[in-house]
């Protein structure tokens, strides 16, 4: 398969982009072609008028991680060299996760270290029950630095400092338990289930007000709530009231018909 298709981005008339890591045969795992690819892709989702993007693997996995050839020929950069190479993928990672729409991951067979950065920076992961997870960074004598702001953000820091020491393996129906998945499914035909229901509830929402909701939770999360924060929140809240989509949102609440942005 050709290395200038190792991610491949498809976006529906309808305004639904798909992003697929396209390595199969070596379970989409990454290299520094997939991460700038990757990038690519995030930054054409990013300035589209796409409403919600679906994160896949072709094949059997969602991704294995590292590649290790690309892990092989690390081993041999300099320090600067290493450290230009994991900017690259630490870029991506915010671009996925600072996308002003809804992303879904759907994963199923091995979602291993870099994998997992993937899923932790979605807005929504539904996963193959089945699927294998693992931070697989510290059996290579490694840590997973470039993912962890996402993983700690997802999981918390307790779950987080359990899974990178131990490197334990966990099914999707665990990775549920602890937040790094909000479905799963028991096969393809509920994966293809859930993620329809998935797009429609996307396709319901009106698109400015979903960017300003994911910077809210950015902006919020973790703050002590005081009189500043009290105030941001109430002139964030005024300013959607005030705002097109707002007042075409209630307008059309009070007249029982759908607004412009629902499909």
């Amino acid at each position: 398969m050709s290395d200038l298709n190792t991610v491949i981005l498809d976006a529906s008339p309808g305004g639904l982009a798909t992003v697929m890591l396209n390595r199969p045969d070596k379970h989409n795992a990454f290299n520094g072609q997939v991460v700038e690819q990757l990038s690519d892709a995030f930054e054409t989702v990013r300035t589209s008028n796409c409403r919600a993007m679906i994160l896949r693997g072709a094949g059997k996995s969602f991704s294995a991680g590292g590649d290790l050839k690309w892990m092989r020929s690390a081993g041999h950069y300099t320090k600067a060299e290493n450290e230009t190479d994991a900017l690259a993928l630490a870029h991506m990672l915010k671009k996925l996760a600072e996308l002003p729409l809804l992303t879904i991951a759907s994963v199923q067979g091995a979602c291993m270290g870099g994998g997992c950065g993937l899923v932790a920076a979605c807005d929504v992961v539904v996963s193959q029950k089945n699927a294998s997870f693992r931070f697989s960074e510290v059996r290579l004598g490694l840590t997973p630095a470039t993912i962890s702001p996402y993983v700690v953000r997802a999981i918390g820091p307790r779950w987080a400092n359990a899974l990178f020491t131990t490197g334990e393996s966990f099914n999707g129906t665990y990775a549920e338990k602890m937040g790094l998945v909000h479905y799963t499914v028991d096969d393809e035909a509920g994966m293809d289930e859930m993620l329809e229901y998935l797009a429609k509830l996307a396709f319901q929402t009106a698109p400015g007000a979903v960017a300003d909701a994911k910077k809210l939770v950015a902006d919020v999360a973790g703050q002590p709530i005081t009189e500043d924060l009290i105030h941001m929140t109430a002139k964030r809240i005024a300013a959607r009231r005030d705002s097109d989509e707002g007042r075409e949102g209630l307008t059309a609440f009070l007249e029982k018909r759908k607004p412009d942005w629902a499909e």
